[in-house]
Parts: C-alpha cells; structure tokens; sequence
C-alpha cells in the first residue's frame, strides 16, 4: 500500500509542477490559455489528489508535520509555494513582480524537494 500511494504522491508532484510551468510560461507570454476553463479547474483537482496521498503517507509511515522537522519544513515551504505562486500566476501587479514571484516558487519547490529527499529541515544541505 506505502508504494503505491508514494507512486501516486510523486505522480501527482510531477504534474502539478508541470501544470504550473506551463501556466508560468503562459503567464510570462501573457497568453489568453491562461483564462481557460481547465486551466483554472485541474491544478486543483490535481493538488487535492496530492495533498490526500501526502496525508495517507503520513498515517502510513505514523510522521506527522509539526512532529518531524523535516515534515514540518516541507509544509512551510509549500506554504512559500502557494503564496509565491499564487503572485506569479494571480495577484502580482506587474510582470517584474510575477517574475520575481515565479523564481521564488520554484526555489521553494527546490527546498522542499530537498526536504524529502535528505529528510532534513536543511534540505539539500542536511
């Protein structure tokens, strides 16, 4: 069962980001794709599907954020995710602005990775 849903969990980060780097090339060439109705709707479809295997990975494995340090990093640095996304893709006022936004998402996504991967609040350098 615990590989399964990791299968699913790593499937689900992998398209995620790659929905997102689609919507920030987009977002960057200022493409009316941007306004389309699935464009809106999947991520979310797809980020939900994401959060319910990271939770059933974590009643598997019985570590819970706020318990594990590197479990809690992860969750702050998807929190940096969504709120840089969402300036990058949504609320930054200019381009400079969502640039700036977009480098910083994918450098919280880099952390996070890192966090998984080493286990460790240090990330890559854990």
């Amino acid at each position: 069962m615990y590989a399964a849903i990791k299968h699913i969990h790593l499937l689900t980060v992998a398209i995620s980001l790659g929905l997102f780097l689609l919507r920030s090339v987009w977002m960057l060439l200022d493409s009316p794709q941007l306004q389309k109705r699935w464009v809106k709707i999947l991520p979310h479809i797809i980020d939900t599907a994401l959060l319910v295997s990271a939770l059933s990975l974590c009643v598997i494995i019985g570590q819970y954020p706020f318990a594990e340090g590197w479990l809690t990093a992860k969750v702050l640095g998807l929190v940096a995710y969504i709120v840089f996304g969402t300036l990058a893709l949504k609320r930054g006022k200019t381009k400079t602005i969502r640039t700036a936004a977009l480098v910083a998402a994918f450098i919280s996504v880099a952390y996070i990775v890192g966090a998984a991967i080493k286990h460790s609040p240090m990330s890559w350098l854990g």
